[in-house]
């Protein structure tokens, strides 16, 4: 008889009590957070593209208010309870994770006061406490970076809101990998280095005044000059110039749509709110 190893996706996950260690800026556009704590013992960080769904207060709440029982109905829970009173939700990728010292650091996007994340990392202080919904096993199914075994050329192309996710599969890939890699940011002082042991060619498109969403990202990658290998592609940031990229890569490059990974971060005039209505109500997705 036969057994399986495969946890159940209940099991994949679960709630880790953190709090703020400490703040910094990375380039102009971005602030660094990081988050320990005692539980965070028991946080699987998968590398790669790994998210987590992220749990704020609200201002004057000292801790995020989620519900006590946290079964498998406990998202549903939550969207019970009154807006201004639960936690606000939203989904980061981990920047980076350091196990033996109990930390995750997670990229936020400076918007100043347009929102609700924004407005907390702007302001977030050593003590703050948060919770993190993550995965408690390393290979689970919110890493979606996953190159299949005949892949000789991978493909990145991110804006800013995925330049934490671009620089974790970068620090993943393994010695000798050829990449080309393709990341819009605001401005030059938001170009950092990005460790790799990777053979990495990367192109830094700075935005300025062009607004974010553009077509700059899907231009640059169309003009692009590719060398030759059986390509696998990761492409992460707005929804449209993702979609855009995607039928480029497949229509245009003739690369099979199974080795396009895709994800949209942000959609242009739409609040996360707007875009979890629209999606299947599993934050773990």
């Amino acid at each position: 008889m036969s057994t399986s190893t495969v946890e159940p996706v209940v099991l994949q996950y679960r709630f880790f009590a953190a709090h703020v260690v400490r703040v910094r800026r990375v380039g102009v556009s971005l602030i660094r957070v990081t988050f320990g704590g005692a539980e965070l013992t028991g946080f699987a960080g998968g590398g790669r593209d790994q998210s987590v769904s992220l749990f704020l207060p609200h201002p004057g709440q000292g801790a995020p208010v989620v519900p006590t029982e946290r079964g498998e109905d406990w998202f549903g829970a939550w969207r019970a309870l009154p807006a201004d009173v639960r936690a606000v939700m939203r989904s980061y990728t981990i920047r980076e994770h350091r196990p033996a010292v109990e930390e995750v650091d997670i990229d936020f996007v400076a918007h100043g006061d347009t929102g609700p994340a924004t407005r907390w990392a702007g302001r977030a202080q050593a003590g703050d406490r948060v919770l993190l919904l993550g995965p408690a096993v390393h290979d689970n199914r919110s890493v979606c970076f996953r190159p299949p075994d005949d892949t000789e050329l991978v493909l990145l192309a991110a804006d800013e809101t995925a330049l934490p996710a671009a620089a974790g599969i970068l620090a993943w890939l393994p010695a000798g990998t050829r990449v080309r890699a393709w990341i819009e940011v605001p401005a030059a002082a938001d170009i950092v280095e990005l460790p790799t042991e990777a053979q990495a060619e990367i192109r830094w498109i700075v935005r300025g005044n062009t607004p974010a969403g553009s077509d700059l990202l899907v231009s640059a990658v169309r003009g692009a000059r590719l060398p030759t290998g059986i390509p696998y592609a990761w492409i992460a940031g707005e929804s449209g110039a993702v979609r855009a990229l995607r039928r480029h890569l497949v229509g245009e490059r003739s690369i099979d749509r199974q080795r396009v990974t895709f994800a949209g971060y942000w959609r242009r005039g739409a609040s996360e709110e707007d875009l979890r209505a629209e999606a299947p109500a599993d934050p773990t997705a």
